[in-house]
């Protein structure tokens, strides 16, 4: 099948990152312009609160609206249209993390590098970029390189979940804000590389058989296509070392040439998508990592 023009069906968050990633960039503009108007986006920005957070039953407000929001910026909605800037100002007005976490604004973090990591992504790109949550981050890193969420009291040793937020919080600030985190950047990098991207560096056995699951959205999970996309995205250059994670990509290909969603982590994102069929974002992001290597 024509896997391009399949993708193209779907969602105008789906379409523009296919047209700028895998088309060359025609028409991209146009469709990232629908995106929180129509289809998923649209349905995200649609529940928020008048408080700026988003609810959901039996849940604190700070996990769906950390959610939402991670699922706004996979859609690649742009912070300047006029629908996002709304939410994102009401988030930035309204919301407080709890007393437990901090009690500071959502930009502004609160305790553990995992969700720190995702606020200061989103911060990044929803132009707000905050410093201090940044140099808080790169204090934080271990001497492995990696990040954890139970150090220093638990762990001197890194977590890939921990690591590839905390990478994708810095590359994001970075693009904001003009201010250089590369030095904490390559050494977060190398902890994933040095470890063939799933895989422990002690045994070389896989670190968690889950981290070859392909899932979508991924919240602060981590698994081998989330790793290699953030390469991609930071201009990284291809790595043999991550030869045998690329090589576990290809082999979940099916012989239509799409990819399944392996794994799906709940939240206020209503996809279409089932667990064992075809996902549109699963393909979309194998495409372009495999473009990105070479292959």
């Amino acid at each position: 099948m024509n896997v391009v023009a399949w993708l193209l069906e779907g969602d105008p968050a789906v379409r523009w990152q296919v047209k700028r990633d895998l088309l060359g960039g025609d028409g991209a503009d146009e469709e990232r312009a629908r995106v929180g108007r129509e289809g998923v986006g649209a349905r995200i920005l649609a529940r928020q609160g008048a408080d700026g957070a988003w609810q959901r039953e039996g849940e604190p407000d700070w996990l769906p609206t950390l959610f939402a929001m991670q699922m706004l910026r996979a859609t690649g909605a742009d912070p300047a249209a006029p629908e996002v800037a709304a939410a994102v100002e009401r988030l930035a007005r309204g919301f407080r993390w709890h007393e437990e976490l901090g009690g500071r604004p959502f930009f502004e973090g609160e305790t553990e590098p995992c969700i720190n990591g995702g606020a200061l992504a989103l911060g990044g790109y929803f132009g707000r970029p905050d410093a201090a949550l940044a140099q808080r981050l790169i204090g934080e890193q271990l001497g492995d390189g990696g990040w954890n969420c139970e150090a220093p009291q638990q762990s001197s040793r890194g977590s890939y979940h921990s690591t590839i937020c905390v990478l994708e919080g810095l590359l994001e600030y970075e693009r904001a804000s003009g201010a250089s985190t590369a030095g904490a950047r390559r050494r977060g990098e190398a902890y994933l590389l040095e470890r063939g991207m799933f895989r422990r560096r002690s045994t070389g056995e896989p670190a968690d058989p889950r981290f070859l699951e392909l899932a979508f959205p991924t919240r602060y999970c981590y698994d081998v296509l989330r790793g290699l996309d953030y390469l991609r995205a930071a201009g990284a250059a291809p790595d043999e070392r991550a030869a045998d994670a690329i090589r576990a990509i290809e082999a979940r290909r099916r012989s239509d040439g799409r990819w399944s969603l392996d794994a799906a982590r709940e939240d206020v994102w209503d996809g279409d998508e089932r667990l064992g069929e075809p996902s549109r974002w699963i393909t979309l992001r194998a495409l372009r990592v495999l473009r990105w290597y070479g292959i």
